[in-house]
């Protein structure tokens, strides 16, 4: 069993390179094998539902700025210009007095505006802030764990195809060479042309087999290139030159149920998710209570205009001012109450979905578990059959080949050995991928994932 830490340099850029998306490229591992480390790195890094994840995950942090700045000071500044026709213009002529009033105007200022009451509001906006960023941080682990399993199933797939052409080109070797001693033979004198067209046929048969094989490779191949987020160039329009750097090997670890639950209930992110949510709408009723309270704001700040009585358009009038505000609505057609309802049910639609999604968690645990657990057993019961179907086929060789045996006799082993063979690999892969399942589903962390190939 090969275990990785993933360090995750490459992969783990989503969180270092916020707002540097990394374009699609081509495939960089041609000529060389790709480990499956390498290709959870590359996934890391480029895979399109990872990159997305973590867009959302930026624009989340934006939304969270924009909850904070309630609370936060806000300074305004204004500025004006008014020019009225001359007849429009009321004047009062006062003897002795140099009164004019002018036909334009001018004014600026700035200001300092803080809410210091708003009834809850603004200790809500803070957490309502944080909350955000951690419902987007749980959802952004969520794709990757989502991603980090593609691509190991994936991986897996190809390890797959490449044992059953190894399997397959096995096959086909030794009834190539069963051809071979056949012809010799039949030219000898002691076998009839029948075994000869018999083996032809049971040749010509495991071709076909051969070639769906080499197709599944190449199918298995440009998924995981997919998933890895690369664009494959026009030059391969055959087969990607990619090769697994590793192999199948079953895990030597058992689960444990009643710790994979548990842990499942603390660690699975989209139980996080949903508790963060449900946190969420207890601050959107805080605030939506908030209604039925004044808010206070305290202000300072400077203002200058023009003269009002003077026609000296060049000459400005100013001076500091401060103040406090309060509003209090006492009646607003019912429009908080709607509000506080509103809140209340999609406070209590959370809680519902996340009673659910545990169940559903639960679930997906005991079905891994049992997944896990099967795939062991199969595995163990195929090893021991690929042994005796070894041993049957030299059997067979050895006693056609004293004359007490039978050219059936050694097609039918040859036939069950590639069956066995193909049975074990098949379950070999099973394995892996259930092991990667039960790591999903009990939200095993990917930097500390312990799997194999």
């Amino acid at each position: 069993m090969k275990t990785f830490r993933w360090i995750v340099a490459t992969g783990w850029m989503a969180l270092s390179v916020w707002g540097a998306d990394v374009p699609a490229r081509t495939v960089p591992w041609a000529g060389r094998p790709l480990t499956l480390t390498e290709a959870l790195n590359w996934a890391l890094a480029q895979n399109a539902e990872v990159r997305k994840a973590r867009q959302d995950l930026e624009a989340a942090t934006g939304v969270a700025i924009q909850t904070r700045a309630v609370a936060l000071p806000r300074l305004e500044g204004n500025a004006g210009y008014t020019v009225r026709e001359q007849g429009g213009v009321e004047q009062f002529p006062v003897p002795g007095l140099p009164i004019q009033i002018p036909n334009d105007n001018w004014s600026a200022g700035i200001r300092l505006v803080q809410t210091v009451y708003g009834g809850g509001r603004l200790t809500s906006a803070w957490r309502s802030a944080r909350l955000t960023e951690q419902q987007a941080r749980a959802a952004y682990d969520t794709a990757v764990a989502e991603t980090v399993l593609a691509v190991r199933t994936a991986y897996a797939d190809v390890l797959l195809a490449a044992e059953m052409v190894r399997v397959h080109e096995a096959s086909v070797q030794l009834l190539e060479e069963e051809l071979r001693q056949t012809r010799q033979r039949f030219e000898a004198g002691t076998v009839p042309r029948f075994n000869v067209l018999r083996a032809q046929v049971e040749l010509a048969n495991a071709r076909p087999r051969l070639i769906r094989a080499q197709n599944s490779l190449r199918i298995a191949r440009q998924q995981l290139a997919q998933l890895l987020g690369f664009d494959v160039p026009s030059e391969f329009s055959d087969d990607l030159p990619l090769e697994p750097a590793d192999h199948l090997q079953p895990p030597e670890s058992k689960p444990d149920l009643a710790a994979g639950l548990k842990q499942a209930l603390n660690r699975r992110s989209e139980l996080a998710m949903l508790r963060h949510a449900e946190s969420l709408q207890a601050e959107a009723v805080r605030q939506a209570l908030a209604g039925y309270k004044p808010a206070l704001e305290v202000f300072a700040g400077y203002d200058v205009h023009s003269p009002t009585f003077r026609d000296e358009l060049d000459r400005g009038i100013g001076g500091w001012l401060a103040g406090a505000q309060v509003r209090w609505s006492f009646f607003d057609g019912g429009s908080t109450r709607g509000r506080v309802l509103e809140a209340r049910s999609k406070q209590e639609r959370v809680r519902v979905e996340l009673e659910d999604l545990r169940r559903r968690i639960e679930l997906e645990v005991r079905t891994a578990y049992s997944r896990l657990m099967e795939a062991h057993e199969v595995l163990a019961s195929t090893a021991k059959v690929q042994e005796e179907a070894e041993e049957a086929l030299r059997l067979a060789q050895a006693r056609y080949a004293a004359g007490t045996g039978t050219q059936l006799d050694v097609l039918s082993a040859q036939t069950a050995l590639t069956e066995a063979r193909s049975i074990h690999v098949q379950a070999l892969r099973d394995c892996v991928v259930a092991q990667a399942r039960w790591e999903r589903a009990v939200g095993l962390p990917v930097m500390e994932a312990e799997s194999q190939p």
